[in-house]
């Protein structure tokens, strides 16, 4: 088996779909989108998904199939810094992808000239954490109830990785750009 980070592109928007409807937990991540169709996500993908001046978002493919994705967004040059972000599918999730992605998109970012990456996830999520930290992003503290999704707050783990920071002993995944 292959994995590679690589552009999403619209092929990719049947797995993108799939995603959406397989977890319900994911679909927060797509901040209120509809990707229930073929065609709503190959819009999200084209509107959303592709590189910018501010966004590098990256599809997680395993065997050329997208099983997830990792990201920076909020890129800010003047202070070098962005903010990460990832998932993955229930059957790719527990070997290591999400932690190996989130490194090798952090060692391109900091190759980049960017010096520090954030990012938060809710302290319900033990296994976002897990991703975290097997990256090299060293938890800073609890944003109390940061985050609602319907009429539930959640509290908000933040984690950041300095360019400065030790590497973490993950091998990268290949990366297209």
């Amino acid at each position: 088996m292959t994995i590679e980070l690589r552009p999403w592109v619209a092929e990719d928007a049947p797995a993108l779909s799939a995603a959406y409807q397989e977890n319900l937990e994911l679909r927060i991540q797509f901040g209120g989108a509809n990707l229930s169709t073929i065609g709503q996500a190959h819009r999200y993908i084209r509107q959303q998904l592709s590189f910018s001046g501010s966004s590098r978002p990256w599809a997680i493919a395993l065997d050329d199939v997208v099983v997830g994705h990792v990201g920076l967004s909020a890129i800010e040059r003047r202070h070098g810094t962005a903010w990460a972000s990832y998932w993955l599918t229930s059957e790719a999730r527990g070997h290591g992808y999400a932690a190996r992605a989130l490194a090798t998109v952090a060692g391109v970012a900091f190759e980049d000239g960017l010096f520090r990456l954030e990012l938060g996830h809710r302290i319900n999520n033990p296994a976002s954490c897990g991703v975290a930290s097997r990256a090299g992003f060293l938890a800073e503290g609890i944003e109390r109830q940061k985050l609602q999704y319907g009429t539930e707050r959640f509290d908000v783990e933040t984690h950041a990785r300095l360019r400065t920071d030790p590497r973490p002993d993950l091998i990268p995944h290949p990366i297209s750009l």
